[in-house]
């Protein structure tokens, strides 16, 4: 007899996958990374460069170019046909993910169906699913690959392909192979390395001109993907960008944290391996590519989703919190649902990079616990001091990130405005015209409004002949922005930016002299208030 609770499961994985593929069909901007592929691919053929494409939206094609064969049989079609059979496939790869890693978590066999559906509805739920279905993304296909592979479900003689083939196509598996060779899997990682190899042969072979672009330029413009900074690149290195780390130093120290996050990663990998835990290993080193990667987009994340279903599945309250919480906030997002609620600039950092946390915790805060746990004979312990543990764990990090001054997120939304948009009564709305804004400045260093959206809040306003420039932190400890002062009309000098909010915000003034002459903070903050 079957299980009823394995049929409500698919039940609601078919109803959540269906609402979702609806949902994203009704979108006018559905489907836009496939949208990019079909149309650079199309281009392709008829003869123009791949990596020149820039589609309405702005987005180019940015991986390597055996993607671009792989992907060359979508043009044969109609783009809707495309983006139908595409949809379908994500699904299709969402319960093929599902299957290896609910057969980790079912400790019996005749649990295994149930922990199979579980897995699915669960990913199906989660933001970067979701985000694979709204994109039109590869994503999930690459991490598939990477996990049958990682997991060692493929025949012996083929280890290593998949990998080789998925980093081919993007090349953040890449990690897989340094997995390979810490494990001991010798040949797997050969294997890796040449399949790699030789499907970038063929794409020279066949693309000589787009292999030698790539590969000689346009693998480094990480740029070209959009801004690195916004809160969507839930990585070391985007979170480093909105913390507002000097430029300068910004590579190394990206790279020394990405290092470290790695190395302890594919050590606690291999600890996991000689435990017989590979599906386990494969979900770390799926983690540390999200945590070190330069670019981490939210359908880029499955790979912490798995992470945490594989931590509330083990033994230990603290770890089954951790995965709770951890997939709490891999299905919504806790800087867009608690943001209004936080009160300090610390808090608000957490919220907004909780995945870019999450991940790296994952890596160094003992993921590989779940081996001990396995392995080794444990103290018993009462449930009340287990949940005593936590708590007092959890309102130590808590009240740790309430007394950092750090910024709230780089203010991903914020820019600032320039001559071109003077006409626009949106950004330029304190004053309008040269006797206007000449009459409305008067003897203060600056003068300025505020106008609340629903997603971020304006700031216009115009400065005396004293002020010579002008900067905005968004939040304490945050680096300034310079806001452009424009002699939009004779006589008189504007300003208007927009920021995520002004609850933190501070304008600092400065004269000819480089002094500061005027801080609007708790001004600002009123004026913002008063327009709320």
């Amino acid at each position: 007899m079957r299980d009823r609770r394995v049929m409500l499961l698919w039940a609601a994985f078919a109803l959540t996958a269906t609402v979702s593929t609806l949902l994203v069909l009704q979108r006018p901007d559905h489907l836009s990374d496939l949208h990019i592929y079909y149309g650079a691919l199309t281009d392709l053929r008829a003869g123009r460069s791949l990596y020149g494409y820039v589609a309405e939206n702005g987005g180019p094609f940015t991986y390597p170019p055996f993607a671009a064969l792989v992907l060359a049989p979508v043009t044969v079609v109609p783009e809707a046909v495309v983006g139908a059979v595409w949809l379908l496939l994500t699904v299709a790869a969402v319960a093929a993910i599902a299957v290896p890693v609910g057969g980790v978590l079912a400790s019996e066999p005749a649990r295994r169906p149930l922990a199979v559906a579980a897995v699915a509805a669960v990913l199906m739920l989660s933001a970067p699913v979701q985000s694979n279905l709204r994109f039109g993304q590869v994503s999930i296909f690459i991490v598939l690959l990477a996990l049958l592979d990682g997991m060692g479900v493929v025949p012996t003689r083929w280890r290593g392909v998949l990998v080789g083939i998925a980093a081919a196509i993007k090349l953040t598996p890449l990690l897989f192979v340094a997995y390979f060779l810490a494990s001991g899997r010798y040949r797997d990682a050969a294997r890796a390395v040449a399949a790699f190899l030789a499907c970038a042969a063929v794409a020279a072979a066949v693309l000589p001109a787009e292999s030698w672009t790539y590969w000689t330029g346009t693998v480094a413009q990480t740029s070209r993907i959009g801004d690195l900074a916004s809160l969507g690149n839930q990585s070391l290195h985007g979170m480093l960008l909105r913390i507002g780390v000097d430029p300068a130093s910004l590579p190394v120290v990206w790279a020394v944290l990405a290092g470290v996050v790695c190395v302890a990663a594919l050590l606690r990998a291999r600890q996991l391996t000689v435990h017989g835990r590979p599906g386990h290993a494969a979900v770390l080193v799926g983690c540390a590519t999200v945590a070190a990667s330069p670019v981490s987009w939210t359908h880029h994340q499955i790979w912490p989703v798995l992470a945490a279903m594989l931590l509330i599945g083990t033994t230990g309250v603290a770890r089954k919190v951790a995965g709770a919480a951890l997939l709490v906030a891999m299905v919504v997002s806790l800087g867009v649902l608690l943001g209004p609620v936080s009160t300090r600039p610390g808090m608000q950092f957490l919220f907004e990079n909780a995945r870019t946390l999450g991940a790296g915790a994952l890596c160094l805060a003992r993921f590989g616990g779940v081996t001990v746990a396995a392995t080794r004979p444990r103290r018993r312990t009462t449930a009340g001091r287990a949940w005593l543990r936590v708590g007092v764990a959890t309102a130590a990090t808590l009240a740790f990130f309430a007394v950092q001054p750090l910024p709230a997120g780089a203010d991903p939304t914020f820019k600032a405005y320039t001559l071109s948009d003077v006409a626009n009564p949106r950004y330029f709305f304190v004053c309008r015209g040269v006797a206007e804004c000449a009459a409305y400045g008067g003897d203060e260093p600056v003068t300025f409004g505020t106008a609340v959206e629903r997603t971020k809040v304006r700031v216009n306003g115009v400065v005396s002949a004293q002020v010579a420039r002008l900067e905005y932190y968004s939040a304490p400890g945050g680096m300034p922005r310079v806001i452009p002062l424009l002699a939009a009309y004779p006589g008189s000098r504007t300003f208007s930016f927009r920021s995520a909010t002004m609850t933190h915000g501070r304008l600092v003034a400065y004269g000819a002299n480089g002094q500061p002459i005027a801080t609007y903070d708790d001004e600002l903050a009123a004026a913002f208030r008063g327009q709320r």
